[in-house]
This record gives C-alpha cells, sequence and structure tokens, in this order.
C-alpha cells in the first residue's frame, strides 16, 4: 500500500477498483478486525451512558426501555467491558482493576442464546462478532441443556487473569440461582422477584453491582415496583424512549409507533409498564405539554396558586399551578417532591415560590402530629406558608371527591385546557404510571398528581400573580434539579388564545 492509507481504501472506490490482490488481502482482514472488536467501536447514547455512569454510585440499576432501542447492545458492552478491562478513556461508569465472575440472565434458554449469547460472542458460526472482542475470547463451554447455547465464556482480562461469564436463564428456577459470588449480574429482559434477589444476593460478598435491561411488558410487577416506587440510594431507573434512540430515523419512527398494538404502545415505544386495568389518563403526552413562559409577560390578571400533598414514608409533594382566566387554561408550572423530610425543610423549598402565593392542601392535614399535637396543616403556617383556611374541595356537590378531582382533570386535558411545563419530568412520570387495576385507583406514586388535583379543586382561590408574589421573585430559588423559569424560554409563534406565551414544540424525552 505504498504512498496510500487504509482510508484512501475505505474512502475512495477508484484505489479501491485498482487495488493489488496484497492490498486487497490487507483490506479484508482490517475489515474482518473491525468485525471482531466491535468493544472499541461502542459510542453509547445520552440515555445509555448516563445508565453506565450511575454504575459508579448505585448498586443495582434499571434500564427501561422500548424495543430495539439499544438497552440490550447498552447491557452487553458494559459486560463486556467488565469481562475484558478494556474501559474506554471516556469512561465513566463502574470500573474493576481485576478480572471478574458474572452472570447474564435471559428468559428461556433460546432466548438466552439468541440474544445475549449473540450480542456477547456473536451469532452461530460467527464466535468473536459480539462485544467482547475474539482476541479476548479463550474458551466456550456448551450447555448441556439447550442446543447451541454456551454455559461458560472465559475471557482474558488486561490484567493477564481470567474473567468468567456464565449464561443462566429464569426458567431453571431460584434454585439453580444460588452458591456463586460474584463480582456483577446482568439481567436481560425481566426476571422473577426471587431470582433477581438471588442475583442480588450472588454480589452481597464482594460489594458487586446488578443492571437489568428490559421492555415492561408485564406490567406494573414486584420488580418495576422496586425501581419506580421503592426508592432506594442504592437503586436507580433510567428510562430510554425512541427519540433517545438515534438509530432511528425520525421518518420511521411514525411507521414503528402504528405498527404496535394500542395498549402495548407506551410500553414498546417508551419503556412505560401496561398498567393494570388501564390509564386513567389515556391522553397523549403532546396534547398537554408546552414550553415554559417568560415570566415578563405573564399578564397581571393571571393568577397562581400552590396544591400540597402531605407524606413521610411516600414523598410529600407540591405542584404550582398558572392559571388564564381569559381562556380557562391550567398550567402546571412547577413541583417538587420529598421523602421523610420536615415541614420545616419542605417550607424553605416551597417559600420562594411566592411570598403569599396560597397552597391547597387536602383533608389529611387536619390530623394531628402524634407527638406535638399540631395538626399538619398548621405545622406548614408555622413555617410561613399562606395554607388556605380550609382543606381543598370543589365549590358545589362534588366536595372533596377524588373521582371528581380526576373527572375534572380529565376533561380539561381533553379541550386542551390543561397544560404542563415540559421539562416536569417527575411529574409526568406519574402522569404515565397513574392507573387503575380491577376498577380502583392504584394509589402509588401518584403525590405530584395528587397536589395538583387539590391546587385546581381550589383554583378559584388563586391570586393575581402580582400579587402573590413581586414580579423579580417569580424566579425560584429552588435547592433541587431544575427552577422551570430559569428556562430558556421558546417564544416566537403567536398563539391567539394564550396571547402567545408560548409555543407547542416541545416533544417527550427531548429537552
Amino acid at each position: 500500500m505504498k504512498n496510500r492509507t487504509l482510508l484512501d481504501f475505505l474512502s475512495n472506490p477508484e484505489y479501491l477498483r485498482h487495488a493489488t490482490h496484497e492490498e486487497r488481502a490487507v483490506l479484508d482482514q482490517y475489515i474482518d478486525s473491525l468485525g471482531k472488536n466491535r468493544l472499541a467501536f461502542y459510542n453509547p447514547y445520552e440515555k445509555q451512558r448516563e445508565f453506565h455512569r450511575l454504575g459508579t454510585e448505585k448498586r443495582e440499576r434499571l434500564l427501561r426501555a422500548g424495543n430495539q432501542l439499544g438497552k440490550s447492545y447498552a447491557g452487553a458492552a458494559e459486560a463486556a467491558f467488565h469481562a475484558t478491562g478494556r474501559y474506554p478513556a471516556d469512561w465513566q461508569g463502574k470500573r474493576f482493576d481485576k478480572a471478574t465472575v458474572g452472570w447474564c440472565g435471559g428468559v428461556t434458554g433460546e432466548v438466552t442464546r439468541d440474544t445475549i449469547q449473540r450480542l456477547l460472542i456473536g451469532a452461530m458460526g460467527a464466535r468473536g462478532t459480539g462485544m467482547i472482542p475474539d482476541d479476548t475470547i479463550i474458551d466456550v463451554t456448551p450447555s448441556r441443556g439447550v442446543a447451541d447455547l454456551a454455559d461458560t465464556i472465559l475471557v482474558r482480562h488486561v490484567s493477564g487473569e481470567s474473567s468468567r461469564i456464565r449464561l443462566k436463564y429464569y426458567e431453571q428456577g431460584r434454585e439453580k440461582w444460588q452458591a456463586e459470588t460474584l463480582d456483577w449480574v446482568w439481567f436481560d429482559e425481566e426476571p422473577p422477584q426471587d431470582i433477581y434477589i438471588e442475583g442480588l444476593t450472588r454480589t452481597n460478598a464482594t460489594g458487586g453491582i446488578v443492571w437489568i435491561t428490559f421492555t415492561p411488558l408485564l406490567g406494573m410487577s414486584d420488580v418495576v415496583r422496586r425501581f419506580l416506587n421503592e426508592i432506594s440510594p442504592d437503586r436507580a431507573d433510567v428510562n430510554m424512549t425512541i427519540e433517545d434512540a438515534k438509530h432511528i430515523p425520525e421518518k420511521e419512527r411514525a411507521k414503528i409507533i402504528a405498527s404496535y398494538p394500542a395498549h402495548e404502545r407506551e410500553a414498546r415505544i417508551r419503556g412505560i409498564p401496561i398498567l393494570g386495568s388501564g390509564r386513567i389518563f389515556p391522553i397523549s403526552e403532546e396534547s398537554i405539554v408546552c414550553a415554559a413562559f417568560d415570566p415578563q409577560r405573564i399578564p397581571n390578571h393571571w393568577s397562581v396558586i400552590g396544591g400540597l400533598d402531605f407524606g413521610w414514608d411516600h414523598p410529600m409533594a407540591a405542584a404550582k399551578l398558572l392559571y388564564n382566566p381569559d381562556s380557562d387554561i391550567i398550567y402546571v408550572t412547577d413541583c417538587y417532591k420529598s421523602r421523610q423530610t420536615t415541614p420545616v425543610i419542605h417550607a424553605a423549598a416551597l417559600r420562594p415560590w411566592g411570598k403569599t402565593m396560597k397552597f391547597a392542601w387536602p383533608h389529611d392535614g387536619l390530623q394531628h402530629d402524634k407527638g406535638s399535637g399540631v395538626q399538619l396543616a398548621q405545622q406548614y403556617r408555622d413555617q410561613g406558608l399562606n395554607m388556605l383556611p380550609e382543606h381543598a374541595q370543589f365549590p358545589d356537590e362534588r366536595g372533596n371527591g377524588v373521582e371528581a378531582g380526576i373527572l375534572e382533570m380529565l376533561m380539561r386535558m381533553e379541550t386542551g385546557r390543561f397544560k404542563v411545563y415540559g421539562h416536569l419530568h417527575e411529574w409526568f412520570e406519574e402522569f404515565r404510571l397513574y392507573h387503575r387495576k380491577d376498577g380502583k385507583i392504584v394509589k402509588e406514586y401518584d403525590d405530584l398528581i395528587c397536589a395538583t388535583r387539590y391546587a385546581m379543586m381550589s383554583i378559584r382561590f388563586a391570586d393575581y400573580v402580582l400579587q402573590a408574589q413581586d414580579r423579580g421573585d417569580w424566579r425560584s430559588q429552588h435547592t433541587y434539579d431544575y427552577d422551570p423559569l430559569s428556562h430558556e424560554y421558546l417564544f416566537g409563534r403567536k398563539q391567539p388564545q394564550d396571547q402567545g406565551l408560548h409555543q407547542y414544540d416541545w416533544k417527550p424525552g427531548r429537552d
């Protein structure tokens, strides 16, 4: 290849046509080597990168995603990094400085062979074309139970030692997941709760890690609840939607979405669990989402009010609503959620929402604290929040009924009179998961929705924007992730009914 580089041949067809036999042989060897070292070319998407990064601080991780979005690919890449020790320079995830022992598990033996095994070492007859580089595969021991399924993969680690990966499957039962001490476990597709706990237990002695990659087609199972409802500092849930998968062209996304049955669509494209008897708000996110307003352009006669949902073991939550009386539209502009924290801390986080802004609260705020004997609502008054004198309720025969409040929210959503700032990710997570089981509302993971409902029921008590707070204080001094009104405002298209204050150009999964 005198005076000509590999890049010349790969980028210029003319060079390739006139290549000598020796040059073609080198090119074939180079192209073959690329296929046998896929790990070196792994370039994760933003959500995959976040999932890997959390491995440094979380023992348990879930990558909850739709179908064919790259969740298993990310899981296989992490397994290969830990087995080989060939971490890229920009790797921000967990690192092992020695050879590791890990298990990978799938639903059945056949599925484990066709997914996990294929992603790790390549398809049958193409060994070395998976995420584990061919030059690091020392040996592959076959399984006795399933044709062409590997039992153990021996991998050369950069330390000179040998890592060991065993392929398991859930059909084997819990007993087959016992006894071993492991550095890591990867579950591809959702495991039964007992098998997940056994896998997690295998890492206790080493302080190892466990990660799961799946599409939640089994609904709100015990494993899903563990990550979504049972908050723990050792646990993380990363949700990857079809909008995060850059390998799917935008033109193809609509076709893919339309191809799925309606009841599975949210699970298969956005990783949202299929929910019992159905979602309470069967409304598309696009129909209620909007960009944050410029605070300097909000009319003085619009009004604001907050809503609280008290909690300790389940989070205490708050939502801030902005009301446009001209078109009867309610906007959720801010939210707050925190568990096992006192009213002192909550009030300190909420006071910047408005010096005298009123807060609606539920009937249980009348309960007295067992220690101090002070009513719960009064504790927040004592911390400077302007609590309404009575608990939240409609002014008519609907009273404080939950179903009446939900119906009012739903009707507003259906008629374009209920909008939510697009960056309020925690609010939208609850919105997606709020559902019924056997006809009854599942009272879990609904804290922000409840706070919103209480504020909406009391919207008649909302104060004018300038009455609730000085204009200069509109920007909340949050102690949590996001201040909605420090958002880069996206204006320019006039919307007649709302005086050109917003535009609907936000899409779920895109910030």
